[in-house]
């Protein structure tokens, strides 16, 4: 006996162009994760709420915003006690970052934590303030002397390819304000300029985001993997606006 036919898939919808559409890049992004060929790769990992409850000491104290503790702690151990590690090479300064417990940022940057320290996937206080949106930590991070010119991650990208493909567009103009290196080429051959484009949805964070980094100066001539222009990119996907910003910055 023959198996009943499936009924067919309705043709697929391609979205009216110029309006924004949201990627499989993207959320997945927005969850912290990044999609290199078919499988996602977790990008960033925060604590968890099991690792947040084991923890002791200047770690407990930066997860709860303890300002005291960590005053406490810096004066009376050793000063590589700033710097202690858990199990995934997380410093203080990062699990307070991860947490948004900016009080206990500014103590453990007064108490001489370590702004340039990784955790084991490679990321430091300002690549976490930096996907996580999160101006404020950014702006004291940097007021106290952390560099936006890291090369981070297992992408050997910087904190501002990282914002510009989440389209974090304040975050992009305080990197950018800082020196962040405009066109870094991370190992997937992606610039903050090009990452903006392929990663993002076209809306107008994203817009904004390109519009930052073309006042700034960042090249439209560099090429991806396959040759493709930031301009070739920004046709094939629909993403009229983006279209019309590059060709105004000169864009071929």
């Amino acid at each position: 006996m023959n198996a009943p036919r499936s009924a067919p898939r309705p043709p697929a919808r391609r979205p009216p162009r110029g309006k924004p559409r949201t990627s499989h890049f993207v959320l997945l992004a927005a969850a912290g994760w990044l999609a290199v060929g078919a499988i996602p790769v977790r990008a960033q990992v925060p604590p968890s709420p099991q690792e947040a409850a084991a923890y002791g000491g200047l770690h407990a104290a930066a997860w709860k915003g303890d300002v005291a503790a960590i005053e406490r702690a810096a004066g009376a151990g050793p000063h590589a006690a700033i710097d202690a590690r858990d199990p995934q090479g997380r410093t203080p300064l990062h699990v307070a970052t991860f947490a948004r417990q900016r009080a206990a940022v500014k103590a453990l940057l007064k108490a001489g934590a370590d702004t340039a320290a990784f955790e084991n996937g490679r990321y430091d206080a300002v690549t976490i303030a930096a996907v996580a949106d999160d101006e404020e930590t950014l702006r004291l991070l940097l007021a106290a002397g952390a560099s936006a010119r890291l090369v981070t991650s297992r992408y050997d990208g910087t904190a501002l390819i990282a914002a510009a493909h989440l389209g974090h567009d304040g975050v992009v103009r305080r990197l950018i304000a800082a020196g962040a290196p405009l066109d870094h080429v991370n190992n997937l051959h992606w610039t903050a300029l090009i990452e903006a484009i392929v990663l993002g949805d076209g809306g107008a964070r994203h817009q904004a985001t390109l519009q930052a980094l073309l006042r700034a100066g960042a090249s439209t001539q560099l090429v991806d993997r396959d040759g493709r222009t930031p301009l070739q990119l920004a046709r094939a996907r629909g993403y009229d606006a983006m279209v019309r910003m590059l060709l105004e910055a000169g864009a071929k």
